[in-house]
């Protein structure tokens, strides 16, 4: 199997392009006081994650509430105005360092198209710090439900039919193993992890799989998926001078 052999690539969005674990760190030291400026990641992740699941809406107006509910498990300064700065830094979580330029180069090649629980006031800031790569998209807003759930999936699946694309020529890109590595493999897609997390303990800011799932291709960053792509490009035009 090679790379190169497909046409689209779908990508999760919140974890595996964007930052999100430096941005809810930042953002909580930052605003939390003095307690949170001296907390660990853990101690922010773990009632970070459990406030997600209890304000699970449009990530766009949702997080202020995350906020609070973390804040006042933790012992965080938990006033209506820190949270509202916390909702707002949420539209401006960084990309990781590789992100814009590997979606350049696999731009060349492959059709991009961005499949996140982000809701679409979301995705319009992380696609414009991303450059805005992508020939399609699909939220939260237009599904109506979030991965893991298959029918994420199955929404995107018809979308990209209706483009004259099949599933075979869809590889699945994403770092959660939770919301889209293990669930894609389960539906028959190709998948690769890029596991931004590798050589950390734990999961961080994203939730624990029951299982972690072996995927088609393993990578621990973006920008080796697109070294990987030009490499197979580069011999394929190799093969093809000396012919």
């Amino acid at each position: 199997m090679q790379l190169t052999q497909f046409k689209v690539m779908t990508f999760d969005v919140v974890g595996t392009l964007i930052d999100f674990e430096t941005g809810v760190l930042n953002a909580v030291r930052a605003l939390g006081g003095e307690k949170a400026a001296t907390a660990t990641d853990d101690e922010i992740f773990e009632p970070y994650k459990r406030g997600r699941d209890k304000f699970y809406g449009r990530s766009s107006v949702a997080m202020k509430d995350v906020y609070l509910s973390l804040a006042n498990e933790a012992g965080f300064k938990n006033d209506d105005a820190t949270a509202e700065a916390f909702q707002l830094a949420v539209l401006r979580w960084p990309a990781f360092a590789d992100s814009v330029e590997a979606l350049a180069r696999l731009r060349k090649n492959f059709r991009l198209v961005a499949m996140t629980n982000a809701d679409r006031t979301a995705f319009s800031a992380y696609s414009d710090t991303l450059g805005n790569p992508f020939h399609d998209s699909v939220t939260c807003d237009e599904t109506g439900c979030a991965k893991p759930n298959p029918q994420f999936f199955a929404f995107n699946k018809g979308r990209q039919s209706a483009f004259g694309f099949r599933q075979s020529e869809i590889l699945h890109v994403a770092q959660s193993q939770y919301h889209d590595i293990g669930v894609a493999r389960e539906l028959g897609y190709t998948t690769c992890w890029i596991e931004r997390r590798q050589g950390q303990e734990g999961f961080g800011g994203t939730p624990e799989p029951k299982v972690v799932t072996k995927p088609d291709f393993h990578f621990s960053s973006l920008g080796q998926l697109a070294d990987a792509v030009d490499k197979e490009l580069a011999a394929r035009l190799k093969t093809a001078t000396a012919a």
